[in-house]
């Protein structure tokens, strides 16, 4: 009876903190938060509130967007008229790129490489490579805007920039990542080929419009047009009346993380050693540039980016190295994981195949964009 009710207390157990392999980032982020709490007392002014609120509204109207399949119907549309495996290829990666600008690479990972998957699968033709350049697509597409992903959102409030010098520093390298993305794909293989997926139908344009303007209200608050707090009640009071349920679908731990990250930071600041061992190493332009790419690669970018960004002010390094960090490891950017996930659920005996293939492009595109950015910020 004892070992029966000790084996159910272990599968509770087991249950309670099975989140905590599922998402590593987190459960670093909190181990780091926790730990550092108990040596340097935490501060709730360490957590960047507005950072939180425009996340989170985002989050809730980006998966209002999802699950109304909205970009899925343009995808399909386009893909049905392709008459060979390049243009498909072609489509599904650029439509990841330009549409992470806005929604998030995550996001555009979530909606695309399944149906890279589907078209792989009618097709009969392996799609591995489209979805590696899918990836890696986002992931530049993403760098362009500050709600293409979390660490631009974090940079852009932390420092208070403003759009025109934000977008003038990263333009440059978003136009060689889509030039090297599109001489990739024009050494892809071609071969002839119908897809044929089923079309689909928008019963209703009403609600794709209501979360479409309320996408454009919470990007006129990352601007500063509008602000995040009315942004926030106008998205809350939306999610409310529209569709409450968002509220438990949208990834917490992802807010969670930051306000781990956000503590441990603001705690660690405190630390005299860290302190002299970040004015000794982060002391000019090219020390944040790849102190920046080198730690992505280890604890990804956005972390990497809330870290560093506690002990310098030099912004635009910063950008652009958390942003050409996100190539490289798997790890160095969490929508990599995404992918990497979808592919291989698909595909489970081809891990080891990806992750090679995936590091031969990711790599050797880190090493070309890190190379040729830093001539281009020595010389302006």
């Amino acid at each position: 009876m004892k070992e029966s009710v000790l084996i159910q207390e272990n599968k509770r157990i087991k249950l309670k903190f099975s989140f905590l392999k599922k998402d590593i980032v987190f459960t670093i982020s909190l181990i780091l938060a926790v730990t550092s709490s108990l040596i340097y007392p935490p501060k709730l002014e360490y957590i960047n509130f507005q950072v939180l609120f425009i996340l989170f509204s985002l989050m809730l109207t980006i998966k209002a967007l999802e699950e109304l399949r909205f970009l899925d119907k343009f995808a399909i549309a386009i893909i049905n008229k392709c008459n060979n495996s390049r243009s498909v290829s072609a489509i599904l990666i650029l439509l990841c790129f330009f549409t992470s600008m806005f929604v998030t690479n995550d996001v555009a990972l979530l909606t695309f490489v399944p149906l890279t998957l589907v078209s792989s699968k009618k097709t009969k033709i392996p799609m591995m490579e489209t979805i590696i350049l899918q990836t890696i697509a986002a992931n530049i597409g993403s760098s362009l805007t500050p709600m293409g992903n979390p660490q631009n959102l974090f940079i852009y409030s932390h420092y208070g920039i403003k759009p025109l010098p934000f977008f003038s520093t990263v333009l440059f390298m978003a136009v060689l990542g889509i030039c090297s993305i599109y001489i990739l794909i024009k050494r892809m293989q071609n071969r002839d080929l119908k897809v044929v997926l089923t079309p689909m139908l928008l019963d209703d344009w009403k609600k794709p419009a209501v979360w479409g303007l309320i996408l454009a209200i919470i990007i006129a608050s990352i601007f500063g047009m509008v602000s995040y707090q009315v942004a926030f009640v106008v998205t809350f009071i939306s999610v409310i009346i529209l569709n409450v349920k968002l509220l438990i679908k949208i990834d917490y731990l992802l807010l969670f993380t930051f306000i781990c990250f956000f503590i441990f930071i603001g705690n660690i600041s405190n630390s005299n050693t860290l302190q002299a061992f970040a004015s000794a190493n982060l002391k000019d332009t090219t020390s944040v540039y790849f102190s920046s790419i080198f730690l992505s690669q280890f604890i990804s970018n956005v972390p990497a980016s809330i870290l560093l960004a506690e002990f310098t002010t030099d912004w635009k390094p910063l950008l652009l190295g958390v942003n050409i960090g996100g190539l490289g490891t798997i790890i160095a950017s969490l929508a990599s994981v995404i992918s990497y996930k979808l592919f291989i659920q698909a595909n489970p005996t081809e891990s080891k195949k990806y992750i090679i293939k995936f590091s031969l492009y990711n790599f050797s595109l880190l090493a070309f964009l890190s190379l040729i950015q830093y001539f281009i910020i020595k010389l302006f």
